[in-house]
C-alpha cells in the first residue's frame, strides 16, 4: 500500500517513474518541428522530468502522434482531445504541458 504522505493521484501512483533511458526515449519522441511546440515541450521537461511516471510517457507518446498544427490547437486551447488522444492519460499530461508552457496567458 502506498504511504499516506504520497500527494499524488491513484492511478498515477501505481505508474513507475521512468528511467533514464526512458527519459532518453521519451526526449527524442518529443522532437517536433514546429518550435512553439518545442518550447512548450522543453518547459514541460524542465519542470517535470524528475517526476515523469509510466503514464505520463503513455499520454505524452499519445499527444506526438499528432501533427504538428493539431498539437498546437490542442497546447493553445484552441480545440480539446479526440479520437485515440481522448485518453485521461493524454489528458493529463496535456494539462502539464499547458501549464508548463504559460498557454493559461495565450489567448487565441
Amino acid at each position: 500500500m502506498q504511504s499516506p504522505s504520497t500527494t499524488s493521484i491513484a492511478p498515477e501512483a501505481a505508474s513507475p517513474l521512468l528511467d533514464e533511458r526512458e527519459l532518453s526515449k521519451l526526449h527524442w519522441r518529443c522532437r517536433r518541428g514546429l518550435l512553439e511546440n518545442d518550447l512548450f515541450i522543453e518547459q514541460f521537461f524542465t519542470r517535470y522530468e524528475s517526476t515523469l511516471t509510466q503514464r505520463h510517457a503513455q499520454g505524452m507518446r499519445a499527444l506526438m502522434d499528432l501533427a504538428d498544427n493539431d498539437l498546437l490547437d490542442l497546447l493553445l486551447r484552441r480545440r480539446e482531445p479526440s479520437g485515440e488522444q481522448d485518453t485521461q492519460e493524454a489528458r493529463e499530461v496535456l494539462g502539464m504541458l499547458r501549464q508548463s508552457g504559460g498557454a493559461t496567458a495565450v489567448h487565441a
